[in-house]
């Protein structure tokens, strides 16, 4: 979650949703975003909107203490049940980020997770994920969460090479991570999914592959890999500015994107979105292809983002600010947008194309035709689902996704 909030106009002290964002709601899918603000360091390359005590001591007090965060946060569950009114409707997905959401005891989770079910329900099939950092559990921890209704976990494995989490400020130690996916699937967990970062400075081929290795190695059934990107005002942005550390560049990227596909095809896994991969239609994360498709979600927590009809807003950062408002029965919502139709058709391109089943050419204008027109001659888009009316990316236009999406949003 970027640190950087938008602008947008003031969210009404009780949270209220203009009607046209409730209409049809019944219909839509909806998910939970429980965002955890507290880090035990903080990674050189995060820009994420986290805090470590120290950066907590003396700014907020009680407030921003991790102590009673599962409470406050419930609180904005229990709003969001009045915000959205009682029609019948089941959450679908739970997402729980941070930060690192398991710096909290594991039953404050558990308790996050058993207010969603108390307030709204959860479907019967729901995906309930949390991120974790390998060192921050165990296998008891793990049990806890498990009996408690988490069937998905992500490990922020990054790297399999120690010089590489040294640059990245990881904690860990290589092989933690890969003992965690055992002792998660020993807990009970379903889906397992293992977070991988290249372009690291100083990162080799072989220091990727062997990255690679070693996450397949462990057995998950979701895979999500991601190009550093070096974020102004980060620790690691500074090293590069003072030459302390190289910067890698796109060419290196594009090399590690393709060793990274030919990897994990050769393994069973298949991408279904440009960052991600997984070994069946069950291991995909279906609350990211909430976000992807438009859906409905409420992100609850500092600094949280949500979408509900059409309407998007997104809360204040400070852990401190967020507990006061919700003491004082405000909504902790710092601004809003209310999208138009315009600005639905574009993100649904910008967010649409990333996916393997690609984006309808029917949400397309006529110079964005023309550009998918020329995106299929020059092999960035697939011809068959071309001819029937969607526009799905090649590996080659995987690579190039972010000037393809310019080109067909006109």
């Amino acid at each position: 979650m970027p640190s950087a909030l938008p602008d947008g106009e003031p969210v009404p002290a009780d949270g209220a949703l203009p009607a046209s964002a409730l209409a049809g709601a019944t219909g839509r899918p909806l998910g939970f975003y429980l965002h955890v603000p507290y880090c035990a360091t903080r990674c050189g390359y995060c820009d994420f909107n986290t805090y470590t005590a120290t950066e907590l001591r003396g700014s907020g007090g009680v407030l921003a203490s991790r102590d009673n965060y599962a409470e406050t946060l419930v609180d904005e569950v229990r709003l969001a049940r009045k915000v959205l009114g009682d029609d019948p409707r089941e959450v679908r997905t739970v997402f729980v980020g941070g930060g690192t959401p398991t710096l909290l005891a594991a039953d404050d989770l558990v308790r996050m997770l058993g207010a969603i079910r108390e307030e709204f329900g959860l479907a019967a099939d729901a995906e309930v994920t949390t991120e974790a950092n390998p060192e921050s559990v165990d296998p008891a921890y793990l049990e806890v969460l498990r009996e408690g209704g988490f069937n998905r976990i992500s490990f922020g494995m990054q790297s399999a090479r120690q010089h590489v989490l040294r640059v990245l400020d990881r904690t860990h130690t290589p092989g933690r991570p890969e003992r965690c996916v055992a002792e998660a699937r020993a807990a009970g967990f379903d889906h397992v999914n293992l977070d991988l970062i290249y372009g690291t400075p100083g990162e080799s081929d072989d220091d990727w592959r062997a990255s690679l290795d070693a996450a397949i190695g462990a057995g998950p059934d979701h895979v999500s890999a991601y190009a550093l990107i070096v974020e102004e005002g980060t620790q690691l942005a500074r090293r590069i500015r003072r030459g302390e550390v190289p910067m890698t560049d796109d060419d290196v990227h594009a090399d590690r994107y393709l060793i990274t596909e030919e990897m994990l095809s050769a393994a069973g896994f298949h991408w279904y979105e440009v960052s991600n991969w997984a070994t069946s239609e069950t291991g995909r994360c279906l609350h990211n292809e909430l976000y992807w498709r438009g859906a409905d979600w409420w992100g609850a927590g500092p600094g949280a983002h949500s979408h509900v009809g059409g309407v998007r807003w997104w809360n204040v950062k400070h852990p401190g600010a967020y507990a006061a408002a919700l003491t004082e029965g405000r909504s902790p919502g710092a601004g809003r947008e209310v999208l138009s139709e315009e600005d639905r058709r574009v993100e649904r391109i910008l967010l649409e194309l990333r996916l393997s089943e690609g984006v309808p050419l029917s949400l397309l204008r006529a110079e964005g035709l023309a550009a998918a027109g020329r995106a299929l001659t020059d092999g960035l888009l697939q011809r068959g689902p071309y001819e029937e009316g969607r526009a799905a990316l090649t590996l080659r236009g995987r690579l190039l996704a972010d000037a393809v999406v310019r080109d067909l949003v006109d």
